[in-house]
C-alpha cells in the first residue's frame, strides 16, 4: 500500500471501527455491568476472535482474490444472526447485573468477532482496496493485519473503557439501558442485511 494512502486507511478504520457495531455494543454492554477491568477478559477474546478473522482473511485475498467477491455477500447473514442473539441476550438480562450464563467472557468475545459480520466485511473490503491492488505478497497482506488490529479491537477497547466510565448510569438506569442496547443490536442486524 502507498504511504500517500495512510490517511485515507485510517479515517476508513476510524469510521468502521469505532462506530456502533455488534462487538461494540457488546463490548459496552460488559463493561456497564462489570466496568472496564473486569471486561478486559472480554476483550482478549475479542482480540483472539478479530485476529484469527482478519488473519483468515488476508490470506484467503491473498490466494484467490476476487474469485471470491460473490460469495463475501453471504457472511452478512450468519453475522447478522448472532447479533440478534446477542440482542436477545442482553434484553433477557432485563437489567441484571449478573447477565445468564456469564456471556462476558474470553470465549464469547472470541465468537463475537468471528461471526462479527461488519467487521469481516470490514477486512474483506479493506485489503481488496488498500493491498491487493498493490502487491501479491503474501507478507505485505499479512503486515496488513496489524493495521486492521486497530479498527476491530481498538474499537472495542475503547467501548470497553467508555462503559467503564459510565457504569454509575447503569447501576441506575440498568433495564433502560439494557433495552436500548438491545435495540441497538437488532438495528444493527437490519442494517447488515439490508
Amino acid at each position: 500500500m502507498p504511504i500517500r494512502l495512510l490517511p485515507t486507511l485510517l479515517l476508513y478504520i476510524l469510521s468502521v471501527g469505532y462506530t456502533p457495531g455488534p462487538a461494540n455494543i457488546f463490548s459496552l454492554s460488559c463493561s456497564l455491568r462489570y466496568g472496564h477491568r473486569k471486561s478486559m477478559r472480554l476483550w482478549y477474546g475479542l482480540l483472539a476472535g478479530f485476529t484469527i478473522a482478519a488473519t483468515t482473511v488476508v490470506i484467503i485475498c491473498w490466494a484467490v482474490g476476487p474469485a471470491i467477491a460473490d460469495y463475501v455477500k453471504w457472511i452478512k447473514y450468519i453475522g447478522a444472526a448472532y447479533i440478534l442473539y446477542l440482542a436477545w441476550t442482553i434484553f433477557r438480562s432485563r437489567g441484571d447485573i449478573e447477565p445468564k450464563g456469564g456471556e462476558c467472557n474470553f470465549h464469547t468475545g472470541m465468537i463475537v468477532q468471528l461471526t462479527n459480520a461488519k467487521m469481516i466485511v470490514f477486512d474483506f473490503m479493506a485489503v481488496g482496496m488498500f493491498v491487493m491492488p498493490y502487491s501479491h505478497r503474501l507478507v505485505d497482506y499479512l503486515d496488513f493485519v496489524f493495521l486492521l488490529l486497530l479498527a476491530g479491537p481498538g474499537g472495542n477497547l475503547a467501548w470497553i473503557m467508555a462503559g467503564g466510565f459510565l457504569n454509575r448510569i447503569f447501576q441506575r438506569y440498568r433495564l433502560q439501558v439494557d433495552i436500548v442496547l438491545s435495540l441497538l443490536l437488532v438495528a444493527c442486524a437490519v442494517m447488515i442485511v439490508l
